[in-house]
């Protein structure tokens, strides 16, 4: 730290490249040579986790300090998902965009001034598009202005034992006193994991539909590679192409750090190795996809079949002591072969409960895509009453209340 106590990154930092070198070797894949041309770059900084012991299973330049660029958004989230957990804010709570927020350069939604969103359709933006006005106005939200917010995130980071991070903005924009580590990061990813099981769901959305049109998820990994299901990409000039990648095989769930590659390609292919050596080293089996008990956040993978609600023309000042939600319950059918019959039946559950939010939820099991018809936002006695009703249309349908198991299954 400087005399100010600002973090300042080292002058001049020693890169074992040797070393990371050595474990590309070991991973015997095809497309090692780009690889390598990541690994002697300046800021270079690669990092594999796991997360259910948190022991580091490789690493270089980890403790290097790293602009993060948007890769912030997870500490965004983060401070989100714990208002969230705590009930001091509502995933249908509106916030109003300011013109600070909406000025703010792409990545965006391309959001107004005085235009409202929720709560959740900003988490939505951040995990998809990555959108830096989104990501402001959660941040001016939730801290009554995006600076002070910038300080909780920092305090909060160091509570976790992100040790050598400082944040300055909510959403990566490049700012010279904004730094971090691949090891701060791994550990950010991780808590993530098991702080917010019920939320991590929103990094594994595949798209969600703004203003009528798709907004497709950027994270290529949540595609091309097997078990990965979030968390972020990032990228400015300065800081190169960012990763966090958290993959599941078996019973094992990694989290991967790889910052400053030269490309997204370079970006992913390296990922992918990292993740294979580490799954390799702790002798984990080969992934396994299955289907997901629902949770608070299962919008994360799943497209809304009703159009989110405008927002009301004059919006009430909200309060981050946000009443308790009382509509907490939810039903979910069992795997469907088509898109179109879950549709159709998570259609004609809203008709049985007019206040429920149908959604389908595509789960990629054994290679193949099947597909769950849910309804959110119900009492307990509407979601017994919807599955009561759908059994003659399907073969099995649970009642959840929402961020908890099966309450009954027919």
């Amino acid at each position: 730290m400087d005399h100010q106590g600002k973090v300042r990154p080292p002058a001049a930092a020693h890169r074992p490249v040797l070393a990371l070198l050595g474990i590309l070797l070991s991973l015997a894949l095809a497309p090692v040579a780009s690889a390598w041309a990541q690994v002697g770059s300046a800021r270079y900084s690669a990092i594999v986790m796991d997360a259910g012991t948190g022991r580091i299973l490789m690493g270089v330049n980890q403790d290097a300090l790293r602009f993060p660029a948007s890769l912030t958004k997870l500490m965004t989230l983060y401070m989100t998902f714990e208002a969230l957990r705590d009930r001091r804010i509502q995933l249908g709570q509106y916030l109003t965009v300011s013109a600070s927020a909406a000025s703010m350069p792409p990545s965006k939604l391309g959001l107004q001034p005085g235009e409202s969103l929720t709560v959740e359709q900003a988490i939505l933006g951040l995990v998809t598009r990555s959108a830096n006005d989104a990501a402001a106005a959660l941040g001016e939200f939730l801290g009554g202005g995006e600076d002070r917010f910038a300080q909780m995130m920092t305090l909060r980071a160091r509570a976790l034992g992100m040790s050598r991070t400082s944040f300055r903005n909510a959403s990566g924009l490049p700012d010279p006193d904004q730094w971090t580590t691949a090891r701060d990061l791994a550990t950010l990813g991780r808590r993530l994991v098991l702080d917010f099981p019920l939320l991590y769901g929103y990094f594994s959305v595949p798209g969600f539909v703004w203003h009528n049109r798709v907004i497709q998820n950027h994270d290529t990994m949540l595609r091309t590679y097997p078990g990965a299901d979030g968390m972020k990409t990032g990228f400015t000039d300065a800081a190169g192409h960012n990763l966090v990648t958290s993959a599941l095989h078996g019973n094992v769930r990694l989290i991967g750090v790889v910052m400053g590659a030269a490309s997204n390609v370079e970006r992913d292919q390296h990922m992918a190795m990292l993740l294979d050596g580490g799954f390799n080293e702790v002798n984990a089996p080969a992934s396994r996809f299955g289907g997901s008990l629902i949770a608070l956040a299962n919008a994360a993978t799943t497209f809304s079949l009703r159009p989110t609600q405008p927002a009301p023309a004059v919006v009430p000042q909200q309060s981050v002591l946000a009443p308790r939600i009382v509509r907490d319950h939810a039903i979910q059918t069992g795997a469907l072969a088509a898109e179109r019959m879950a549709q159709g039946i998570a259609l004609e559950s809203a008709r049985l409960a007019p206040e429920g939010q149908p959604r389908v939820q595509p789960v990629v099991f054994r290679h193949r895509t099947v597909y769950r018809a849910q309804l959110l936002g119900l009492s307990e006695a509407e979601a017994r009453s919807v599955c009561a009703d759908l059994a003659r249309r399907v073969s099995s349908c649970e009642v959840f209340r929402i961020g908890t198991g099966p309450l009954s299954q027919r």
